[in-house]
């Protein structure tokens, strides 16, 4: 026996492990023993831990290890199981493939299963090119439609407010996103006008979100974390002609104003929440408090719109100018409800939590793929990296908990999800980050060893391309599959299918974008790309059983904080500095996962000199406030010049490799 183990238990559960040990030759097999010994006898997570090492320490292979195997019945009852018995599929790979070598009949398939709302029946799935492809031909929708199909009295949305646990119908969200709607029009908003949100995600955001939308109108995303000059670029790209907004937030007992921040940005007429009471607050000139914006009709048939026409405006980082403005329409949610439904396994019995906002996909998603499947999502919106928040997942009964690693990261070392009853939880899914492997055993051990569903994708897909499923095995920190309704490959820099590369996607599917507003859509997708795939930046490594894990970014962007950012972003921000000649911003990945690191190469002015600390202080200052406060400086290097190409383009990818070394 391990001496790991042998320091940690008593003699009966030594007696116990040793059984296993003799009479277990594989390692699986010994695994699920050991974890009956380790939850039964409620032993420590350096236990757990330690008797997974022992479990698999003759594992030869290069395949990620097992720590949650599904049942025959939870393969039969999962939402993947029974479509595959509906299509007379026993085995997942092949049924994989028949999704991705009809496309058509595959997307139709999910329509019909999610019950998507036609005002209009579509003649074809698709038509266009598969670089342009147009969906749902001759269609006519509105998304909303789709999002109110269960019973009215069904629980739509959790929340808490002002300590107590508030549940809000379908019928009941339905009839404000109704009110909002007709508000809209009461103040003279009209059909195709964009309109912005600025919020936390609360209730309330997600039934602006539907009305504005219900309305034909677009919604402007914008997180509430982002600074002035972040929230102008975002209403000038996405020409809003109104913003909601709140007065201000309260994060670890700390008040967040944002209203302030959007009348600095020269945003438009602002329709304004209040954190708890409307009291006497002084609003702009023409600003509307939301009291005195909603109407009392909760009557609205929805606006008709083609299944191409832009319903949100969401955006992502490019490696130069401003960000990418990406739309996405009322086609883009069939890919956010699919992927909940197949790859989440939402169900109508569904409780959906994932700590987000409507400035990041996965606000949006979260609305799609919970109130598309019948399901209801939970929204809590303070530090998720509280023991509070942890307490609202137990008490709100969560089933599905969406995480980013530096939030379970932060449990972990804070110990505030421990000796809390979630036993609910049936699953996580993932998102944001290059997971860590011991982080997210730990997460799984948290619930018994349910599963960990990885998802990796982005803006412009509308969901994910490498993901996992309920009916294939978990390993923490690894991916199952690719989505189901697309395929990929994994190429080296010549073309050339290998291991350990950046992932292409094999167009077309629902989801993908197809325009944007401020850049050349070909361009920035398809030119440079062989045989007619699509890049998307994201760096992955592809194990011998069809397993994957992400190694991060291989382009110019990086997530800091779980949010996308370029290194042109950054470079922007920093070279406001008086001091600064040049500058290049890189992200590195921690070898034990999470948000990437973020390292400033600086060029001084004339040889300047300067304490490097205080830089480095005085340059965080200005990514707070020009920027985002999210995005922590992890170091900077000064430097005589930066390398660059014939080109004059920086070699970012040579400052990676420098500092890493």
């Amino acid at each position: 026996m391990h001496d790991d183990v042998q320091a940690l238990v008593n003699e009966e559960i030594k007696e116990k492990i040793q059984d296993v040990l003799d009479n277990k030759k594989d390692p699986v097999e010994r695994w699920e023993y050991f974890k009956q010994i380790a939850i039964g006898n409620k032993l420590s997570f350096e236990v757990h831990e330690a008797l997974y090492k022992l479990a698999y320490l003759d594992w030869n292979s290069d395949i990620p290890k097992p720590v949650w195997i599904p049942t025959k019945e939870q393969i039969e009852n999962s939402n993947i199981g029974k479509l595959m018995k509906s299509l007379n599929y026993t085995d997942y790979k092949k049924f994989h493939k028949w999704a991705s070598d009809n496309r058509e009949e595959f997307w139709k398939t999910m329509i019909e299963k999610l019950g998507i709302v036609f005002s209009h029946s579509y003649s074809k799935i698709m038509d266009g090119t598969v670089q342009e492809p147009l969906w749902l031909k001759d269609a006519k929708m509105n998304i909303v439609d789709s999002c109110f199909k269960a019973d009215k009295d069904k629980i739509a949305v959790i929340y808490k407010k002002n300590r107590l646990i508030k549940k809000v119908s379908y019928d009941q969200l339905e009839k404000l996103v109704n009110r909002i709607a007709n508000s809209l029009i009461n103040i003279g908003m009209e059909k195709g006008d964009n309109i912005a949100i600025d919020m936390p995600m609360t209730y309330e955001s997600v039934a602006i979100y539907l009305g504005i939308i219900k309305a034909g109108m677009s919604v402007v995303c914008i997180a509430d974390s982002f600074a002035i000059d972040e929230i102008s670029t975002r209403v000038r790209i996405g020409n809003a002609k109104l913003i909601f907004t709140q007065d201000f937030n309260v994060l670890r007992d700390k008040q967040i104003d944002i209203y302030e921040k959007v009348k600095l940005s020269e945003s438009p007429r602002a329709v304004v929440l209040f954190f708890d009471k409307e009291e006497n607050r002084t609003l702009r000139e023409n600003d509307l408090s939301w009291n005195d914006f909603l109407v009392s009709n909760d009557e609205f048939e929805s606006v008709k719109m083609n299944p191409y026409d832009n319903s949100t405006i969401l955006f992502s980082s490019g490696t130069t100018g401003d960000p990418k403005a990406i739309p996405w329409t009322h086609s883009t949610p069939i890919k956010c409800a699919s992927d909940g439904y197949l790859h989440i396994n939402i169900t109508e019995n569904t409780v959906a939590s994932w700590p987000t906002n409507l400035g990041w996909m996965m606000g949006p998603w979260l609305i799609y793929s919970t109130l598309i499947n019948n399901a209801t999502m939970a929204l809590y919106p303070i530090a998720a990296s509280e023991r509070e928040f942890c307490e609202f997942i137990q008490d709100s009964k969560v089933t599905m908990l969406g995480v980013v690693p530096s939030l379970v990261k932060a449990w972990r070392l804070n110990k505030v999800a421990e000796g809390l009853d979630w036993d609910n939880i049936q699953l996580f899914a993932s998102t944001g980050e290059a997971s860590n492997e011991s982080d997210y055993f730990y997460l799984m051990s948290l619930v018994g060893y349910n599963p960990v569903i990885e998802y990796l994708g982005g803006t412009e897909i509308g969901g994910a391309h490498i993901t996992g499923t309920v009916v294939q095995y978990s390993s923490p920190a690894t991916f199952s599959t690719i989505a189901l309704g697309l395929d990929a490959v994994i190429l080296d820099e010549y073309g050339v299918e290998i291991k350990k590369g950046e992932l292409f996607i094999n167009p077309p599917s629902i989801g993908l974008s197809s325009t944007l507003l401020n850049k050349d859509h070909k361009k920035v997708y398809f030119d440079g790309c062989p045989r007619g795939l699509r890049r998307h930046g994201d760096e992955i490594e592809k194990f011998s059983n069809g397993y994957f894990k992400a190694h991060g970014r291989v382009d110019d962007s990086m997530n800091l904080g779980g949010v996308k950012v370029s290194s042109a972003d950054i470079e922007r921000c920093v070279m406001k500095h008086p001091d600064v000649m040049d500058a290049a911003s890189i992200g590195i990945s921690p070898k034990d996962g999470g948000p990437s690191n973020l390292v400033i190469y600086i060029v001084l002015k004339n040889n300047f000199k300067t304490n490097q600390y205080i830089l480095k202080k005085e340059l965080q200052g200005l990514i707070k406030e020009k920027l985002n406060p999210l995005f922590k400086i992890y170091d900077i290097v000064i430097t005589n010049s930066l390398p660059r190409t014939a080109s004059n383009k920086v070699m970012r990818r040579v400052l990676r490799d420098m500092y890493s070394k």
